[in-house]
């Protein structure tokens, strides 16, 4: 079993700076006025702060509140390191850094509050399927050219006095085969001729030659 265990010297590295700044929050807070159990109390409520804030910041970067916090963590951490150093009579502690140690319980435990039950950033909602969906490119659709919108129903016919040789011609229906035959020019180029006039409106084919003769 003890073969398993690989020694690693950064953990090292890290358990033994842990206890050193645990060691010193606890003598600065004890020379504060804290005995005790509430002397050692501190050092936890320091690191539990830190690793809360450190934790928020992994999940969001730009998170100024866990900012705030984490700063504020780690100056008392280093603080207190510095002060247990040799600049500061820890027998003679001056009034307000005894204001500070007694105040920090309520510091951290909004700070703690604060982290946990803060909302985190919403997620971006996901692309609809037609946005991801790639464009497929359709040269024969495009060479189609435009769409033909179906032709109109065609007006039933008047009966014509005329002999049936030489049909009648309504003028509604003059106008309607007229944007028939511009659209057909449009789209190929040449006029209309009487068999397309005929399959495009549904007439026959001697009234379909007398507007293609009024057409021309």
């Amino acid at each position: 079993m003890f073969r398993s265990i690989r020694i690693d010297a950064v953990l090292i590295q890290a358990v033994i700076a842990g206890a050193l700044s645990f060691a010193h929050l606890h003598d600065l807070a004890e020379a504060a006025g804290q005995s005790g159990w509430k002397a050692w109390a501190y050092p936890v409520s320091v690191d539990l702060l830190l690793v809360a804030a450190w934790r928020r910041l992994r999940g969001a970067r730009r998170d100024r509140s866990a900012w705030t916090w984490f700063v504020i963590a780690l100056v008392a951490s280093l603080g207190a390191n510095v002060a247990t150093a040799g600049l500061l009579d820890l027998a003679n502690v001056p009034a307000w850094l005894r204001i500070l140690v007694a105040g920090w319980p309520a510091l951290a435990f909004l700070g703690g509050t604060l982290l946990v039950h803060q909302p985190t950033e919403p997620a971006p909602a996901p692309a609809a399927a037609a946005d991801s969906a790639p464009v497929v490119d359709r040269p024969d659709v495009a060479d189609e050219g435009p769409e033909i919108a179906p032709a109109e129903p065609v007006p039933a016919l008047p009966e014509a006095p005329a002999p049936a040789s030489v049909p009648v011609v309504p003028p509604a229906l003059v106008d309607h085969a007229r944007k028939v035959a511009t659209e057909h020019r449009t789209r190929t180029g040449s006029d209309i001729d009487t068999a397309t006039l005929r399959a495009r409106l549904g007439i026959p084919e001697d009234l379909a030659g007398a507007i293609v003769a009024q057409l021309a």
